[in-house]
């Protein structure tokens, strides 16, 4: 049983930003030499990476909340909470 929704978003700028750090910290062990602005293209394309694959999984997740009312309004899909009752109830 998870204990929370799986994030994908989080997962991907986490992981760039892990890479960044041991990119620094290899540098600082002395393995090798990497220059300071090596790592702005590596955050912001994995920030940009995350943002995309957060867009994508809210997306996809938001498609999958809808269901057909059942209170007469002609077939009208209505939004679920995370507990999924409707908002307002």
């Amino acid at each position: 049983m998870l204990r929370h929704e799986f994030q994908p978003g989080r997962l991907v700028a986490g992981g760039f930003l892990t890479l960044a750090g041991g990119l620094y910290a290899g540098d600082a062990g002395g393995l090798w030499d990497t220059p300071w602005f090596a790592v702005i293209p590596l955050v912001v394309g994995g920030l940009c990476l995350a943002a995309l694959a957060g867009t994508v999984a809210q997306a996809v997740r938001g498609r999958r909340r809808k269901v057909p009312a059942g209170d007469g309004e002609g077939g009208h899909a209505r939004d679920l909470r995370e507990d999924g009752h409707a908002p307002g109830r």
